[in-house]
């Protein structure tokens, strides 16, 4: 039998993802990272600089700075909603909390993206499942639903979401702004107005979200599929006219995003071929097998199981739009220094491509999937668990060891609210195993659920119960209040070799007006990165300045600072 689509699917497994359970683990998900941490190292810290410089007036918003310093990564629009989220904070709230709230918002975006973009595209007729004799196969609507909750799932579950997709930094906002492009090219068959507004939204966003080289790729190469993806003998002219029409306007917004990105001097080219060395492209693969998992091998099981409709007469979009924007990905990793937040916009469309396996999978794989997820993030859970007990009681000994060891001075505290959190977590958890062994086992999604669920549990136990020891770590919080303590009256500071990040904290935290140092000025403070040696550079004139104090970040070392005073 000619089978035209390997997806064999019966309506019961196109049952639906409960609609509460799969928004509580959105929301907790995207919850869990953006509350009740400081900034932390570097990127993160980094951004908040520059917003808080928009914010009050320390900057031009036309070319954000920190310091007089321009920024690494070509972006405006990042900055312009941290500083209006800034300006915008009432009384009783931190600004540092409010600046993640529009981040919070584009994580969730992607999340909303992710899984309509995958409906629609589950509703191609070429990804339909295969029609039975006597009926019992899925509904179109049915299938391309449980299909979106399988995408959604695989984005969740992937690893190298979880840090980068919570810090307000650029990355994030890209994330966004490409998820909601690939939705507006996946939806433009069955919706013309909404799709087309979501395209130019998304191309402009991530223009200005400091990737317009990459919204240039996304557009130009999505305006070719969706012109290509007709009939070769089309019936109906004004269909035809009409994707004329759509890929027209792709093209025109891409050129239009182009435009207002030279126009904020944010092309710049930045391609670094990686080096004909064992250990560079190792560690390429390195990043592209965890950074994706568990979606790449998924993906790669849809292009081998679905490969004979990649040369159907019709373009299978289905499958070609997702593989062009992972493809355009993989290569800006190889060739942009930013290598994992260049791969984190392929993980939407990877999910898709991933979602599509679902349907094909026989039995074995999928119990293999599960039982290794089981053991992983049980394994993970248990740990948290463990380091988190020792921190609170010293038991067992070595855990603790390793905390003192690894951050010293670190001092636990309990917080009844995290400990409550966790606990209905890990309770979830074991609802959640207990649920896919005994229930829903024909529902195509029913692979994704451990792996999403694992996911969303380890990174909400990191931010619940290990919070304290993240932020005494990873934040600049301890620094700088180390420094202002050995500061008399603190106030005028000049720095010398300070990062981004350690200029932001002092910045913000401090509340100290930083100058560059030089030769002529009245302040009575220098702040400067030592030698490896911890010894003072050269460029000091110690007739001028007394070193008062070495002071040294909590968890690394190479991060201290030397404190001066004026003679």
């Amino acid at each position: 039998m000619n089978i035209p689509t390997p997806a064999i699917v019966t309506q019961a497994g196109a049952r639906r993802f409960p609609r509460w359970a799969l928004l509580l683990l959105c929301c907790a998900y995207v919850l869990s990272g953006f509350i009740g941490r400081d900034g932390w190292k570097s990127a993160d810290m980094t951004a908040l600089g520059y917003m808080s410089e928009l914010a009050y007036g320390s900057s031009s918003w036309l070319a954000p700075t920190l310091m007089g310093v321009p920024t690494d990564n070509p972006a405006v629009l990042p900055y312009w909603l941290g500083a209006w989220a800034i300006q915008l904070t009432p009384a009783w709230a931190s600004t540092d909390f409010m600046v993640r709230v529009p981040f919070g918002m584009l994580l969730a975006l992607a999340m909303l993206a992710t899984w309509y973009g995958t409906y629609y595209l589950a509703r191609n007729p070429l990804a339909q499942p295969v029609a039975f004799a006597f009926g019992g196969e899925a509904l179109p609507a049915d299938y391309a639903c449980a299909m979106a909750d399988g995408g959604l799932l695989a984005f969740i579950a992937c690893l190298g979401l979880a840090q980068l997709s919570h810090e307000t930094t650029p990355a994030l906002s890209q994330l966004g702004f490409s998820a909601l492009f690939f939705y507006a090219v996946a939806a433009l068959p069955y919706r013309r107005h909404g799709p087309t507004a979501a395209a130019a939204a998304g191309l402009i966003g991530l223009a200005l979200s400091g990737a317009p080289s990459m919204a240039m790729l996304f557009g130009s190469g999505s305006a070719v599929l969706h012109y290509l993806d007709q009939p070769k003998e089309p019936q109906n002219t004004a269909h035809s006219r009409r994707i004329t029409q759509e890929s027209a306007t792709i093209a025109v917004a891409s050129l239009l995003a182009l435009a207002l990105a030279m126009s904020f001097d944010l092309l710049r080219w930045k391609i670094e071929l990686p080096n004909a060395e064992w250990t560079d492209w190792s560690g390429y693969f390195e990043l592209l097998v965890w950074f994706t998992w568990p979606a790449w091998p998924l993906a790669l099981w849809t292009l081998w199981r679905w490969r004979h409709q990649l040369f159907n007469r019709r373009i299978s979009r289905h499958i070609a739009l997702p593989v062009w924007f992972v493809g355009v990905c993989l290569v800006a990793t190889l060739t942009t220094g930013s290598s994992d937040r260049s791969l984190l916009l392929a993980l939407p469309t990877m999910a898709t491509l991933a979602a599509f396996a679902l349907p094909t999978l026989k039995r074995q794989v999928a119990a293999l999937i599960d039982w290794f997820t089981l053991l992983f993030f049980s394994g993970c859970a248990f740990i948290i668990w463990v380091v988190w007990i020792a921190m609170q009681t010293g038991v067992p000994a070595q855990p603790a060891a390793n905390v003192a060891r690894l951050a010293p001075g670190f001092e636990a505290s309990f917080s009844l609210f995290a400990f409550v959190i966790a606990c209905l977590a890990t309770l979830a958890w074991t609802w959640l195993v207990k649920w896919r062994v005994g229930r829903h086992r024909a529902a195509i999604w029913k692979s994704l659920v451990l792996p999403a669920g694992g996911a969303a549990l380890s990174w909400l136990l990191l931010m619940t119960l290990w919070m304290p020891l993240l932020n005494h770590t990873q934040s600049y919080t301890g620094l700088v209040q180390r420094t202002i303590a050995r500061m008399n009256v603190p106030g005028c500071l000049e720095t010398l070799g300070l990062g981004q990040g350690q200029i932001a904290a002092f910045q913000y935290y401090g509340k100290l007006l930083l100058k560059p140092m030089q030769n002529k000025s009245s302040c009575a403070w220098l702040l400067l990165e030592p030698n490896a040696d911890l010894s003072v550079p050269d460029s000091v004139d110690l007739t001028v300045w007394t070193l008062q104090d070495v002071i040294h970040h909590s968890a690394n070392s190479g991060e201290s600072v030397l404190l001066f005073k004026r003679n």
